[in-house]
């Protein structure tokens, strides 16, 4: 029985022995793997700014977009007034020399 106790100890202190730095790595992979973790919530945050970021951007897009088209839409309306006002400034010009 004591030859038993003594055979017991004597495995479980070669277990622990060995067992010891399996563990220390396992505890070091553990720490790793946290810090990967932390890094990728960090990525995460990282990537939801960049896509409500994005989404703002193309909205002001979108925005700056329908407003340049009512600019040209202005813009078209006074070019054909500044046509027909030039016409009639020829044609008054015409007149007044014939007047004269």
């Amino acid at each position: 029985m004591m030859l038993d106790n003594d055979l017991k100890e004597a495995l479980t202190a070669l277990l622990k022995a060995e067992l010891s730095p399996v563990i220390e790595r396992l505890d070091g992979i553990d720490n790793r793997l946290g810090s990967i973790d932390g890094r990728l919530d960090g990525i995460d945050n990282r990537l939801d700014r960049l896509e409500l970021e994005q989404a703002q951007i193309k909205q002001a897009v979108l925005e700056t977009n329908e407003t340049v088209k009512r600019i040209e839409v202005i813009q078209e309306q006074q070019h054909r007034i500044i046509e027909l006002l030039s016409a009639r400034s020829i044609e008054h010009e015409a007149k007044i020399k014939r007047i004269l």
